[in-house]
């Protein structure tokens, strides 16, 4: 007697399917991979200079303020919920030194905050569908740089809501005012801009 397998292993079978794809995949193409609810989301293009720029620079203005045991983490891995069919890759991640012990993906559960500047060639995946899933994966922080605009917002209180987890408070921000991501406050300030 054959038994046919339930939503939850279906599930889990086209995630682990997805994932497979994704790790045979990320060192022949160009970009970022990673795994929604919806599927496989590419960002074609390699982040370039105004992007990375960002990135260590609120990075580098985070850590000046942060304990040591705090790190506000620029590299791999990805953050992964198998359960819930998501793996991301944030741009940075405010996470406890001793919570990146171990191996494979980081727990996103463990993440302070997850911060994300807004890519050229994708902008939805970072306003929309991150906007969506890091709640959902209980990211209690996110905040969203867009050298597009030189705005952004920082996203917090997770509730409860009839489409799932969102983010009650949205607070945003124009470049050259304070914002405060967790607990540490920081500039701005000469953040760059795509041209």
């Amino acid at each position: 007697m054959a038994i046919a397998p339930d939503d939850a292993q279906r599930d889990s079978f086209r995630y682990q399917a997805m994932r497979d794809i994704v790790e045979q995949m990320r060192d022949s193409v160009p970009g970022k991979l990673e795994i929604t609810k919806e599927g496989i989301v590419h960002d074609m293009m390699a982040p370039g200079r105004p992007h990375e720029l960002t990135a260590a620079q609120v990075s580098r203005r985070l850590e000046k303020l942060m304990p040591d045991e705090i790190l506000a983490h620029t590299g791999t891995p990805d953050v992964e919920a198998e359960a819930e069919g998501i793996m991301r890759h944030p741009d940075v991640m405010v996470i406890a030194v001793d919570d990146m012990e171990g191996e494979g993906s980081f727990d996103p559960r463990t993440l302070i905050a997850a911060i994300e500047v807004v890519s050229r060639s994708n902008p939805d995946n970072d306003w929309v569908s991150k906007m969506r899933d890091y709640p959902l994966l209980g990211i209690p922080v996110y905040a969203i740089f867009d050298p597009r605009t030189g705005t952004g917002a920082v996203l917090s209180e997770i509730h409860p809501t009839p489409e799932g987890p969102r983010y009650a408070i949205r607070k945003d921000f124009v470049y050259g005012e304070d914002v405060t991501i967790g607990e540490w406050t920081i500039s701005t300030d000469a953040l760059p801009r795509y041209a």
